[in-house]
């Protein structure tokens, strides 16, 4: 099925990006239409039906939330995704507030901009695969709901998330103040749970004990995760201030404990040794583990069969009678006396004893 897609921006770089990212997309039919301002992207939307608007919020003539209430007037179903540079919070707020989508900050992160484009048009998401929930996964999820809804309450934040290691809310309690941004904000924590694992890995610990702290904002976030598996993030106002932030820590560091209990339960587990093996400590008595090291090695070597040119240069070595002469010396004396020759000096061979013991070869140049 057809979908149309209207991108409106000022800068034709910027069209051009947007442009190039969505004809990537495998397996989809998509039409794309661009507009430069409000006013020509109003003139597109009464011309084609728009399943999805992409617009920059500072355009001549209007912003992008006052087009995207007009285009809604005209395409009530259209999904809106916002791009911003934008620091200002009231021009924030005003974005979050008009309900788009997503929201994405330039430089735009473009697999997040993927996955958010293909979940508003209703194809198969590129990064975040959706999961088929059978009995069994349901009832996890209202177990681990019941966990999470809990300490919301206890802690008064606004959602509390159980997150699998590609990124998939598993269980939730709650919605971030500004939902626009969760797929951005939980693609970032992704990026430090797998540092985390890599930071435990090299530190050769036997368990994943480790929490991240955000501070200010629209929330403060507590990231702490769970196993190699899974993590929770907790987000609200005041969760990290001086006098609730012990609290607050460990309170999540029970929450992970219980959450841990309810995966392992169910047969959920992910230990931390399946991304570090452990290794085997060396033997006390060094030198007779060296002993026996060497003792394999020789054994190895005695039962190990030649590769046949080997075995054939072998052989002929063999086969070749060598004198068995003790020094450099008695070498020449026996080739002199061989040839009825001996040398002045036992030391010193002149060009023509050695010419007339035929040890030159006089045809060589």
């Amino acid at each position: 099925m057809e979908r149309v897609v209207l991108l409106v921006d000022d800068q034709r770089d910027i069209l051009k990006l947007l442009r190039v990212t969505l004809e990537s997309l495998k397996n989809t039919d998509l039409k794309i239409f661009e507009a430069p301002s409000g006013e020509e992207a109003l003139l597109e939307s009464s011309r084609h039906k728009i399943d999805l608007l992409i617009t920059d919020y500072l355009l001549p003539g209007m912003t992008g939330v006052e087009l995207m209430h007009k285009i809604r007037a005209r395409h009530p179903e259209a999904k809106i995704i916002l791009i911003t540079g934008m620091t200002e919070r009231k021009a924030r707020e005003q974005m979050i507030n008009a309900g788009a989508l997503a929201i994405f900050d330039k430089p735009i992160p473009m697999a997040d901009f993927l996955d958010a484009v293909e979940r508003g048009l209703g194809f198969v998401p590129t990064i975040f695969p959706p999961e088929k929930l059978d009995e069994k996964t349901e009832a996890r999820h209202a177990r681990l709901s019941d966990l999470l809804t809990n300490f919301r309450q206890d802690f008064n934040a606004h959602a509390v998330f159980l997150i699998n290691d590609r990124g998939l809310i598993q269980a939730r309690a709650g919605s971030l103040h500004d939902s626009s941004m969760e797929v951005s904000l939980i693609s970032a924590l992704m990026g430090i749970h797998h540092a985390s694992l890599k930071a435990a890995k090299h530190n050769h610990q036997e368990t994943l004990d480790s929490y991240h702290i955000f501070s200010g904002g629209d929330n403060d976030l507590i990231f702490i995760p769970v196993n190699p598996l899974y993590a929770l993030l907790v987000a609200g106002p005041n969760l990290a201030t001086e006098e609730h932030i012990l609290e607050t820590v460990n309170g999540a560091v029970a929450l992970r404990k219980d959450v841990e209990g309810a995966l392992k339960s169910m047969g959920v587990t992910g230990e931390l040794h399946s991304i570090s093996p452990k290794t085997t400590p060396l033997p006390r008595d060094i030198t007779a583990a060296s002993a026996k090291s060497r003792t394999q090695t020789d054994e190895l070597r005695a039962t190990a069969i030649p590769a046949p040119e080997m075995e054939a240069l072998l052989k002929e070595a063999t086969d070749k009678k060598v004198p068995a002469t003790s020094s450099t010396d008695d070498f020449w004396n026996q080739a002199a006396e061989q040839h009825g020759k001996k040398p002045t000096s036992s030391k010193v061979l002149s060009l023509e004893q050695a010419r007339e013991m035929g040890l030159l070869d006089e045809g060589k140049k």
